[in-house]
């Protein structure tokens, strides 16, 4: 396990402890849960956008019909 060192304001602190209390667990729970989720998001979010790209390319009516085209037609200005 790492050790992180964090710089915060002191009442957001002390806020934070209260609410750990009453809510039955600590600072350090809470930061754990918090990262835990937030990267599983970020993940989750990431997989949602490639799936709805390939989906879409799936369901696209474009295409090259087969037609290959030179270095030249394509950077043709």
């Amino acid at each position: 396990m790492v050790h992180l060192t964090i710089a915060l304001e002191e009442e957001v602190l002390e806020k934070a402890r209260q609410k750990a209390r009453e809510q039955g667990t600590s600072i350090d729970e809470l930061l754990r849960s918090y990262l835990a989720s937030y990267t599983a998001d970020q993940q989750q979010k990431q997989s949602e956008v490639v799936r709805a790209l390939l989906d879409l390319s799936s369901k696209a009516r474009s295409g090259s019909s087969g037609r290959k085209w030179t270095r030249e037609e394509l950077y043709d200005r």
